[in-house]
């Protein structure tokens, strides 16, 4: 078995645990942060937070000209801790929520793909998460 690179993002957002995890798992929310350009946008997103169940986020270029479902199922479910699931090319993606003084760090690895540099991989994933960070930060809860 090939060991695929692993690949770190964290960032921490000045909201308690709760009000986190509701803005990331909830499709409404994630529809307004989810995308790493603002050229681009997240139109649709269904999301069934359990163990097995599945989600998917239409990504798209805001002028139509090309898109895709970032899509997978729930290998883990621990409510207001961590998200573990696998995407449909079978790479694996956990996200780590842990608070402290009021503000909730994020922290998520997953599997590097072979079609880009790990780099960009990385600043993609990072320029998301600032982005998900942004707009909980901007919200009233």
């Amino acid at each position: 078995m090939i060991q695929s690179t692993k690949i770190n993002v964290t960032a921490i957002v000045n909201a308690p645990i709760e009000t986190v995890w509701n803005a990331w798992n909830t499709p409404r929310d994630i529809m307004q942060w989810n995308s790493a350009d603002p050229n681009w946008h997240c139109p649709t997103s269904e999301n069934d937070v359990r163990v097995n169940g599945k989600f998917k986020n239409r990504m798209e270029a805001k002028d139509g000209s090309f898109g895709f479902d970032f899509e997978g199922v729930y290998d883990k479910v621990e409510l207001f801790k961590e998200l573990t699931y696998s995407m449909t090319d079978g790479r694996k993606v956990s996200t780590v929520f842990t608070e402290k003084d009021g503000k909730t760090t994020l922290s998520t690895v997953f599997d590097a793909e072979s079609e880009n540099e790990v780099e960009v991989q990385k600043q993609g994933w990072q320029v998301i998460l600032n982005s998900f960070v942004k707009y909980v930060e901007s919200k009233n809860y």
